[in-house]
């Protein structure tokens, strides 16, 4: 549903029913959600006073890694742990409202594209406090007893995290990139170090990196993009994502996405109670670079075959000959 009267008519109705009162939506205004979703900004007229808020929309429940209901679930029990992230204000999977499954959250203020997330930093000279913020945010996420965890949301708590990640990878190798060297070498570099199982396993968020972060002045205001959680998880995988070199978006000397170097973020991480394995965090580091790489090739694929007609997804295959270059600078000798 692209029409903003058909969405504000959508929207307003949806919170009226959770409110039991009529609610007034306007001022909506479309805002920069990657390829996968659309973000709709608006004001409402809620029982406890005006808000603004956030539509986030899946145009598609074929493109949704958890059910958007898990998905809303596992982010407010991140909340009531402290881990910053925008207040929900409601969930359905009913596509009567506004043509997808969305939610609805209160809006917070900051920036969320890369470039203009380190212009602030760097301007402001907040770098290592968004990266300590960051690993301290991980590391109350990595603190919730899994038990805790929404039945919906993936994830196996049996298998080997990092020997059942690594068989993905294996299969998209061969159907994604089989004449591409680079990708075969870094597997069997992958395949020779694989870790043992973690001594804990933790709820992963999967992608919190610059790009899924909302930044202002005084730093970290949000962790987003919860649609790949996982209920059980090694938490070197997730503190290793973020200091991937495509997310430094040139500041390549920070390895912490463009922000800071590694030890604040693991200062933040120690300080809310994780532990840090530095081997272990190579391992992941490694094996998410190979990922990227991959899930790029797959998102230029799902627009060529017409699966997810975008720009965006096209675009994504030009960068795989990069992620070819930062795997073999890490596997190598």
């Amino acid at each position: 549903m692209s029409d903003l009267a058909d969405l504000e008519q959508g929207l307003g109705r949806f919170l009226g029913e959770r409110a039991g009162e009529t609610v007034r939506v306007s001022n909506l205004v479309g805002s920069t959600a990657g390829a996968r979703r659309t973000n709709v900004l608006f004001d409402a007229d809620l029982p406890d006073g005006p808000r603004r808020l956030v539509a986030t929309i899946l145009p598609t429940m074929d493109i949704q890694i958890n059910p958007i209901t898990a998905e809303a679930a596992v982010r407010g029990l991140a909340e009531r742990y402290g881990v910053p992230v925008p207040h929900l204000r409601g969930v359905t999977n009913d596509s009567s409202y506004v043509g997808g499954p969305f939610f609805v959250s209160d809006c917070v203020e900051g920036e969320t594209i890369p470039r203009r997330v380190l212009r602030l930093v760097h301007d402001r000279e907040i770098g290592e406090r968004v990266a300590r913020q960051l690993g301290a945010a991980l590391g109350r996420l990595h603190a919730i007893p899994t038990s805790e965890a929404p039945a919906e949301l993936v994830g196996d708590d049996v298998a080997d995290p990092a020997e059942q990640a690594l068989a993905g990878v294996e299969e998209s190798i061969r159907t994604l990139v089989p004449d591409r060297p680079a990708f075969a070498f870094g597997f069997a570099w992958l395949e020779r170090h694989l870790p043992p199982p973690p001594d804990r396993r933790t709820i992963v968020h999967t992608d919190a990196r610059n790009g899924n972060l909302i930044v202002d002045a005084d730093g970290l205001q949000a962790l987003l993009d919860w649609e790949g959680a996982m209920r059980s998880g090694d938490p070197m995988q997730d503190l290793a994502w973020p200091a991937l070199r495509m997310w430094r978006f040139r500041y390549d000397d920070r390895e912490i996405g463009g922000f800071a170097g590694r030890e604040p973020y693991i200062e933040g991480y120690v300080s809310a109670g994780g532990t840090f394995d530095a081997d272990r965090f190579h391992w992941w580091k490694t094996l998410g670079t190979l990922r990227w790489g991959l899930g790029l090739a797959g998102q230029a694929e799902a627009h060529l075959d017409g699966r997810f007609r975008s720009v965006v997804m096209a675009a994504s295959g030009r960068r795989v000959p990069e992620l070819e270059w930062d795997l073999l600078m890490l596997v190598r000798p």
